[in-house]
């Protein structure tokens, strides 16, 4: 079946999804597969929950030929589909990527041009190979702009994503050492980001982007682009930047008092601030839709507690955005601070020596008292008299349980797999 008449079951669909626990009535079911799953195998499940098509890359599941579409593979189908149905509705697109603070740029944004369009973007994190398609096929004919966040962790996935997304405007967030393993190392990570830059290049399409950063700046000096910056001369200057532990941002003499922490979201907020006044979004609208965001789901969040002043930056973590948090916090107002920091994952052979740097960070410059969790930190071990270590969560919270911090600033932050949250049930 070709992929135009795979479109026209898809339009009698009121949704996609590929998990048949989330299946609603008349949607269309992707059987996808992975390493330890068949979703072949859930066909019929699918159609008895309601799917009224399903598509299918196994023949031996092919048993209903009036709900089951049989394709030589799924996955590429999925994307091949929402390739098309891109193509149809012909709506500009926003395509987002970076290292750190893509989620939240994202959700930044569509806040502002959500004042004057009907937007929909990336819902969570569903920003892969699988995600973004599935992001693409929710726009429809009512949607003004879409906003797609893509993720990568290896070389040419940004190409592939851009193959089936096709933008018409991109912005990466910045250039950090995160994924490092897939990437191989640092120039890794900015050859893959920029492949955003190259389909913008080649396809005569416009690059928003920081002036402030040496990379964005050198590599698009090819591309139509829209800038901002807080020290040159750009399309949006940004006049005041603090954080403190709120951002407050001053531009076009209009203050935004935020609802994120940390210096290292200001780039966020103002990519947003861009973003809008190039969409024609009035500085009041700008202004109302920044100040009532209120982050979610542990990034960058300010936490109260049995008086504790606690930042929960528990989502993710690499070396560049642990750095940017530590760097941070220690500029923050008030002494009585303690920093809980998690392992950072997927660095590969580099993994020791970034644990180490954050280590040196703090005991080189600064007097924190911090509790270091997980193997690669303890791995590096050493004796300080502000400095604990800790191979494992258990470890550390049989230990933190017992020193009840009261009137403290505490950060906490890790990778995902740290689950640095649960330090909340013990303060």
């Amino acid at each position: 079946m070709k992929i135009e008449e795979i479109y026209q079951c898809y339009l009698q669909c009121t949704s996609v999804n590929t998990d048949t626990r989330k299946i609603e009535n008349n949607s269309l079911f992707i059987a996808l597969k992975g390493e330890n799953f068949d979703a072949n195998t859930f066909a019929e499940e699918a159609i008895n929950k309601g799917a009224l098509f399903v598509i299918i890359d196994d023949k031996k599941y092919y048993t209903d030929k009036n709900k089951m579409i049989l394709v030589s593979n799924s996955l590429q189908t999925l994307q091949e589909l929402a390739k098309y149905h891109r193509q149809q509705l012909g709506l500009p697109i926003i395509a987002l990527t970076g290292s750190n603070g893509k989620t939240t740029t994202k959700e930044l944004i569509n806040v502002v041009l959500s004042k004057k369009y009907n937007t929909k973007a990336t819902v969570g994190n569903l920003n892969n190979h699988i995600g973004v398609p599935l992001t693409l096929l929710s726009f429809n004919e009512d949607t003004d702009i879409g906003i797609v966040e893509m993720g990568a962790n290896h070389q040419k996935e940004i190409e592939l994503l851009c193959s089936i997304t096709e933008p018409d405007f991109g912005y990466i967030t910045n250039f950090g050492k995160a994924h490092l393993e897939g990437f191989g190392g640092i120039e890794g990570v900015i050859k893959a980001k920029s492949e955003l830059y190259h389909y913008l290049e080649e396809n005569k399409k416009m690059a928003f982007i920081n002036l402030d950063d040496e990379i964005q700046n050198e590599k698009t000096t090819q591309i139509t682009r829209y800038s901002f910056s807080h020290k040159a001369k750009s399309d949006v200057k940004i006049d005041s930047v603090t954080a403190n532990p709120m951002v407050i941002i001053n531009y076009n003499k209009v203050e935004i008092q935020s609802h994120l922490i940390g210096l290292y979201n200001t780039n966020n907020i103002n990519a947003a601030i861009a973003i809008g006044k190039y969409f024609n979004i009035s500085d009041n609208d700008i202004k109302e839709a920044i100040e009532n965001y209120i982050p979610t789901n542990n990034r960058s969040q300010l936490i109260e507690k049995n008086s504790n002043h606690i930042i929960l930056d528990a989502y993710n973590a690499n070396p560049s955005s642990m750095s940017a948090a530590i760097s941070n916090f220690i500029q923050l107002e008030g002494k009585e601070k303690i920093a809980i920091l998690g392992d950072m994952f997927e660095l590969g052979k580099e993994s020791l020596t970034e644990h180490k740097r954050i280590i040196e960070l703090l005991i080189n410059k600064h007097k924190i008292e911090t509790y270091f969790v997980g193997k690669d930190f303890y791995s590096n071990k050493l004796d300080h008299k502000n400095i604990h270590f800790f191979e494992t969560y258990e470890s550390f919270s049989e230990s933190f349980k017992t020193k009840r911090p009261s009137k403290k600033t505490i950060l906490i932050k890790g990778s995902r797999g740290m689950s640095l949250e649960r330090t909340l049930e013990i303060l």
